[in-house]
């Protein structure tokens, strides 16, 4: 049986254990004679309080061994203990596998065992955990990462993106999708899927500039200058310029540019199109604007996405 640990410490996210260990407790009921043990520990065992409040009984780290660790999200201030971090260190290092949800990346990144490593975290801490551990190279746009045997994802409901990739990689695609139906989520969201959509970041107040950011995601291979997104919204395009900007923060040029670029990601890492074939359908006017688009937004050019995808799927 598959012994996983999920590693808490005080002021723990509730979320960030909840979902994968229900993720693997799931996957137990469409196994015969179940396949992962379940252990929440801590430094010193006994009872561990959450950011929630919630109380959560833990053994100690050292009464058991492990198959997988995770080490979960929380508060950054708990992860500088020094008896924590060689807690850590000491379960990383007699462990197979190690991952982490969310701000766990902070306390993995104490043990240097991610030094030299991909890593990825909640998308709002990653310029902090670049900054704290430059020799980790942090992609903040991904749902997770797999670099070898350790695995690293974003915040809250990503911990069961990830849960759900181990199981696949542990049981097989149908099994994961069992769990992941069972649980009402999406089957698989890809590891360098973004974290969250251009849509969902900008945001607009107004019903005419949603009207209009959904107009450009229909018609992201067709020329889109501000006098057609300004029609779509039905107001002038002064009007609808500065109305554009005072909501979103962006021109009107600069959020198409986003959507394409995220359209173009996703078909990127899910499938085996020409780079040049991608860029017409999705708007670019040829592969060169695409680079420099990618490389604007997530510093590294359309072949490294590409790469990244598949290197993820193999997993």
């Amino acid at each position: 049986m598959h012994h996983i640990g999920f590693f808490i410490c005080p002021n723990h996210r509730i979320l960030d254990l909840a979902g994968p260990l229900g993720a693997f407790e799931e996957a137990n009921s469409f196994i015969e004679g179940d396949a992962y043990r379940l252990t929440v520990i801590s430094e010193f065992g006994g009872v561990v309080v959450g950011s929630s409040g919630a109380p959560i009984h833990t053994q100690s780290f050292r009464d058991a061994t492990f198959d997988t660790i995770m080490f979960i999200g929380g508060d950054i201030g708990s992860f500088q203990n020094p008896g924590v971090i060689a807690a850590a260190k000491d379960l990383a290092a007699r462990t197979p596998r190690v991952a982490s949800v969310c701000t766990g990346a902070f306390l993995l990144a104490e043990t240097g065992l991610l030094d030299g490593r991909r890593a990825t975290t909640h998308w709002r801490l990653a310029p902090e955990l670049q900054q704290r551990y430059p020799s980790i190279r942090v992609e903040a746009d991904r749902i997770f990462i797999a670099d070898d045997n350790f695995w690293t994802s974003a915040g809250i409901s990503a911990g069961i993106d990830l849960a759900l990739a181990l199981i696949e990689a542990d049981r097989g695609t149908d099994i994961a999708r069992e769990v992941a139906r069972e649980l009402v989520v999406p089957y698989r969201r890809y590891g360098g899927q973004s974290q969250f959509s251009a849509m969902s970041q900008m945001e607009p107040e107004s019903d005419r500039i949603r009207m209009a950011l959904a107009f450009a995601r229909d018609h992201l291979a067709e020329p889109l200058p501000i006098e057609r997104l300004a029609d779509a919204a039905r107001l002038s395009v002064r009007q609808f310029g500065r109305a554009f900007r005072r909501q979103t923060g962006e021109t009107p040029a600069r959020a198409v540019e986003r959507l394409r670029v995220e359209a173009a990601c996703i078909r990127l890492q899910n499938g085996s199109e020409p780079i040049e074939q991608i860029a017409k359908s999705v708007g670019f006017t040829d592969p060169e604007r695409m680079r420099r688009a990618f490389v604007k937004l997530h510093g590294q050019p359309p072949q490294a996405i590409r790469r990244a995808g598949r290197q993820e799927n193999a997993v």
